[in-house]
């Protein structure tokens, strides 16, 4: 590599064509420490996010609390810092119920789409061990798009 070290600012400040034309070992370093400072983020994040709970979440819960909430936004002062506190409700549906609550509805004459949300799906590994005329059947109803792509860059042996 050469002595040129590319810090966080400059990288913001680089144009994708820019960053493009670096010299691949270059890249490669850029790359990589992007990789390590994501996971460092990532786990200073979790760490803090802790930390707010630990410190403002009962003050929060009770907020909500105080107000015959179990959900929601509660907002508090402490030391002169405005706390807004989220706590979203997360809700879970049995699926094997709700496919058991779906055939009652459909037997009674009445349309599951007006109470439950349908979206069927079809896994694509189950998909491609079908056997070829029944992939057929379903082919109208499939669309394939590209993901996206991604790239692992690794140094080769005596390279740097």
């Amino acid at each position: 590599m050469n002595d040129l070290s590319i810090f966080p600012a400059d990288i913001a400040e680089m144009s994708i064509a820019q960053l493009a034309s670096l010299p691949t070992q270059q890249l490669y370093e850029v790359d990589t420490n992007i990789d390590k400072a994501i996971t460092w983020l990532k786990g200073a994040r979790t760490k803090v996010d802790a930390a707010l709970e630990q410190r403002f979440g009962q003050q929060g819960r009770e907020a909500l609390h105080d107000t015959a909430r179990d959900f929601g936004t509660a907002h508090f002062n402490v030391d002169g810092v405005h706390v807004k506190y989220e706590l979203p409700k997360k809700v879970t549906w049995d699926q094997k119920k709700l496919k058991a609550i779906a055939e009652r509805i459909v037997a009674s004459g009445d349309a599951v789409e007006s109470y439950i949300d349908v979206k069927l799906a079809i896994p694509e590994v189950r998909y491609t061990n079908w056997p070829p005329s029944l992939q057929q059947q379903f082919a109208d109803a499939r669309t394939v798009d590209a993901g996206k792509a991604t790239f692992e860059l690794s140094l080769d042996e005596g390279g740097v």
